[in-house]
This record gives structure tokens, sequence and C-alpha cells, in this order.
């Protein structure tokens, strides 16, 4: 079987009939070159200075700086003093690892103190959290013991990677994203087939920026008697009257089942929680797996709590994050590119063409804006679009440069809405 590497995805190389692993990789290698040769290697690049609106970034062993919008740090907390000091502080007081998992020596009192502050943030006090090393893991481990194969998943087609590898030991149907009139027809088909039947949305979409019908979803769940799972990591600390995200904003902070989430983006460290009543809590300690088998947050999490404070006690960078988002928004779609539905401080330029976004991609690196096309299977072929992610330090003069670099290009690729 031969791929036609002008066309191909990644996706392409993830099994190759009649090759081996090494066989697989060796192909695979070759691809990497071609991409790199035509400039299209916006992935992986060397960053030697810290997350913040401008990076330093090595291309061909020499250190460029770039206005980033590759980063999830919304309101800029890395390079908070307070945040910082806090972290410091807890690597100081307990070293820089903890050398066990949590079931058999690696639960600390900053791991507790960290559970108990995310859960009374989202207001949820009769529940409890579970912290993991990773967001990517609060999901995928958590849905991993607690879905089995007498269990139906019914999930939004567009949900994070993460919740369809916690998915995959058991039952799962998909619904077209934020499609309501197919997700109350799995509902209702599947309403005494399975024992437990867990929706599962996100409250913001990592693609498009935009939000779950939270509000009508929750309704129907409800009518089906079946359980409600939130994905909120990119709604918390942006969405919502005091930065609790998409379920402040819909008024379902105390209602739905399940609300997981990272501290790797608005909290600006590493990790992830499950916040849930508290004996579906103890289960997940338990029985999920990197809970049993995995060593836990090191000291420096410490730093989290401090983040999650400051949500409260600053909301200067929550008004000068969505200050940002509108100028840049407006600006973008002023010179007339698709920035599609989005709602939140993730801001797409869609292209379609995939060759076209990689061009658009490399020509951004040149003028110094360093972004990610996002191509298929992240999105679907035809709908290739450079993703951007607009943060509180970002400055006028930062976005300008964008925006003017963007008007150079669309002269060039024409990538504008016709």
């Amino acid at each position: 079987m031969s791929i036609n590497f002008t066309t191909a995805t990644i996706k392409d190389f993830e099994n190759i009939p009649d090759n081996d692993m090494a066989q697989r990789a060796e192909i695979f290698y070759e691809y990497l070159d071609y991409v790199k040769s035509n400039g299209h290697m916006n992935y992986r690049l060397k960053n030697t200075s810290g997350t913040n609106a401008i990076l330093n970034v090595n291309i061909a062993d020499q250190n460029r700086e770039f206005v980033s919008f590759v980063s999830s740090d919304y309101l800029g907390f890395t390079q908070h003093p307070k945040v910082k000091q806090a972290a410091i502080e807890g690597i100081e007081k307990y070293g820089t690892g903890t050398g066990a998992t949590p079931l058999i020596g690696g639960y600390f009192d900053y791991h507790n103190a960290l559970e108990k502050r995310i859960s009374s943030f989202f207001k949820r006090t009769e529940d409890e959290a579970v912290v993991f090393t990773t967001g990517y893991t609060a999901n995928s481990a958590s849905l991993q013991c607690l879905m089995q194969k007498e269990d139906l998943a019914i999930l939004d087609m567009a949900v994070h990677a993460s919740v369809h590898e916690g998915c995959a030991f058991t039952n799962k149907k998909t619904f077209p994203h934020n499609n309501l009139e197919s997700l109350e027809h799995i509902l209702k088909v599947s309403e005494n087939l399975y024992r437990t039947k867990l929706v599962i949305v996100d409250g913001v979409y990592s693609q498009d920026g935009d939000t779950s019908r939270i509000n009508e979803i929750y309704n129907l769940v409800k009518k089906y008697n079946a359980f409600l799972m939130v994905d909120d990591v990119h709604g918390v600390g942006i969405l919502g009257e005091t930065g609790r995200g998409t379920l402040e904003q819909t008024g379902l902070l105390d209602k739905v089942d399940i609300i997981t989430g990272t501290f790797s983006k608005t909290f600006g460290n590493l990790g992830g929680y499950v916040i849930a009543d508290k004996k579906l809590a103890a289960f997940i300690r338990f029985h999920s797996r990197q809970q049993i088998f995995s060593a836990t947050a090191p000291p420096s999490s410490a730093g989290i709590v401090k983040a999650i404070d400051l949500i409260d006690e600053e909301p200067i960078w929550r008004e000068k994050l969505w200050s940002n988002i509108n100028y840049f928004k407006k600006g973008l779609d002023d010179l007339g590119l698709d920035t599609g539905v989005t709602c939140s401080a993730i801001i797409p330029v869609k292209i379609g063409d995939p060759y076209v976004t990689g061009e658009a991609g490399k020509l951004l690196i040149e003028k110094g804006i360093y972004t990610n096309p996002i191509l298929y299977p992240a999105v679907p072929r035809k709908d290739a679009r450079i993703r951007m992610s607009v943060t509180a330090r970002h400055e006028k003069e930062h976005l300008d440069k964008t925006l003017n670099a963007f008007d150079d290009i669309n002269k060039k690729l024409h990538i504008a809405k016709k």
C-alpha cells in the first residue's frame, strides 16, 4: 500500500496493512521529512522561554521571538508571581516529587487541600473531587472504571480524545455536535437496554470554541433517567459571571452529575480533576487504574490553589482577556476571515483546504506569528483551520501585528470568505 504524501494526514499512518511497526515508523519518518521540506511543520517546535504572549522558539538552531497563540494559559497564570511563589514554597516544603501512587503513600495534605478547593470553587460543597496528574487521565481513567460492558456512554462527536479513550471498554454511541434530535433518539431507543447511561459533553469545544447546548441537554438527560458529565476545561476562568465556566453561565453548577477539567489551562499548572457525589468519588479513588498505579502530582501543584483563589481575587485578568478576545475577533471578521461560531478564547480561522492551511501556517511563522494549523483527524478533512488561543497576556500591539499578517496572507492565499 502506497500513501500519497501530498494528501496524507497523520491518521493515514496509524495502521498500514502488511507493514510491521518498524516499517510503518520508517514510512511515517519519510512523511515528516516531506512536511518539513514544505515548511508545514508547526508542531513540536522547541520553546526556549516560558509560556507568554511572546515566546522564544528554536527553529533550525536559531532562537526567534514569536507572538504566540499556541497556549491555553488563558489568564496568564503560569507567569503570575503569586502562583510561582506558591509553587516554589510547595517544592521547598515537600521536595520535587511524591514517590508513590495515591493509594500507597503518595497522597499528601496539599492534594487534599487542592481537592477541597476545586470542589468549593464550583460550589459543590456536598460533593468531592479526585485529582489526577493530567486532565487527560481525569477523563480517560475515571471513565474506564465507571463505565463497563453493561453500560452506555453517549458522546457529542466533538468531545475531547480523552473521553473517547475512556469509553473504549464500554458501549459507545455518538451524536452530531450539539444535535439534540439525535441525542434524544439515542436516549429513547436505549432507555431500557443499559444499566448506566452517561451523556458526556464539553462546556466549550476545543476546535470551534463554541459552547454546548447544555441546558437543553440537561433536560433531555433527566427526562430519560440518564447521567450527565461535563468537561469544561476551556470555559473555566473565562465564562460565567465569576469565571466558573459554562455551568455557571447556564445555572447548572449544582445540577450536573460529574464535572471534569484540567489545571493546565486557566490554572497555569498540570493535572486534572473529577468532581462528583462523594460515593462516586470514593469509587474512582479505589478503582481508577491511574489512581492505583501512577504517581501523584508533584508539590509544585501547590501553586494551583493560589491560581484558583486569583479567579476571584483578581478579576482584572478575565476582563483583559475578554477585551482581547473581542478586539481580535472583530479584526479578523473585518478582514472577511471565517472565525466560525466561537464565543470563547479559542478563535479559529477556517480555511478548509489542508494544503492552503499549511501554507498559511508557514507564512505566519515567517511573519513571527506562532500558531497551529489544525487538520484531520482533529477536524473534518475539509474543515482545516488555523487555531489560536487568545490570552490576557496579549497586548494590542501583538494582536495588531497578527491582524496585519493575516491581511497580507489573505492577499496571497485568498483565504477570506467568498
